[in-house]
């Protein structure tokens, strides 16, 4: 279908204009974080477009009362939030191009000197929304691996991992003055994230390999999705960035 090309020709376009407006903010950060904005705008349409599209395959609106939605149409049907990552990126990516007034004052600097005051300082909200996607991954996962009926107990590492990690970023989000334990505590939660998303990545590789451990493109088309699992290492990883100083130079 057409509109499956959205995601495969906006990636690398907004990658290389978002490098591009990276590269103008080292002289007219203005301009830059306006281009940014635009960006992760189109980023927030695509990533809500998309878990639309996913939902449509999973609904039967012309069936019998009662079966329109069923578990096993969930299930088997494209990732529903899946295209939320691009939601997601969207999300943090207009939270970050816009300074703080100061460090965690939750005030935002636009244009002309105008300040729009956020409900929650940058870095909360960074929690916060780190808990969002690494749920948002948790849940993808659960319906992609009950496929298999969880008979392989390695399946329920990553729910595990991940329940644990959206808890303790959701915490840190709420925590005005989090102690260095809860830091450290959040830290290897998102260190977890990043070891089963590669872990994730090994396996479904075997999977895919079966018993013969030949190359067959068709298993890897329609086997195991052997880059699922490294949303969970792109959630710890942007976990981790929200460790970083929050104060920004102008």
């Amino acid at each position: 279908m057409p509109r499956e090309w959205i995601p495969i020709i906006f990636v690398p376009l907004a990658g290389i204009l978002l490098f591009l407006a990276g590269m103008l903010a080292i002289r007219k950060r203005s301009l830059a974080a306006v281009i940014a904005s635009l960006i992760f705008l189109a980023s927030l349409v695509v990533g809500l477009l998309g878990a639309a599209f996913h939902i449509q395959r999973a609904i039967l609106p012309y069936a019998p009362l009662g079966e329109v939605v069923s578990v096993p149409l969930v299930v088997w049907a494209p990732p529903i939030l899946g295209p939320l990552t691009f939601a997601l990126v969207g999300l943090m990516g207009l939270s970050a191009v816009w300074q703080e007034q100061s460090a965690d004052s939750g005030t935002l600097i636009l244009l002309r000197g105008q300040t729009l005051r956020m409900p929650y300082a940058k870095t909360n909200a960074f929690f916060f929304m780190v808990a969002l996607g690494t749920l948002a991954t948790v849940i993808s996962s659960v319906l992609d691996h009950a496929r298999t009926n969880f008979e392989n107990p390695w399946l329920w590492l990553p729910t595990g991992i991940g329940v644990f990690a959206t808890v303790v970023a959701f915490v840190l989000g709420a925590l005005n003055l989090p102690r260095r334990t809860d830091l450290v505590t959040y830290l290897v939660a998102m260190l977890l994230l990043v070891l089963v998303g590669m872990l994730g990545v090994a396996l479904h590789i075997l999977r895919n390999l079966a018993l013969e451990n030949a190359v067959v493109i068709e298993r890897f088309i329609r086997g195991a999705p052997f880059l699922a699992p490294m949303l969970f290492a792109d959630m710890g990883a942007l976990g981790l960035v929200v460790l970083l100083d929050p104060m920004e130079t102008k």
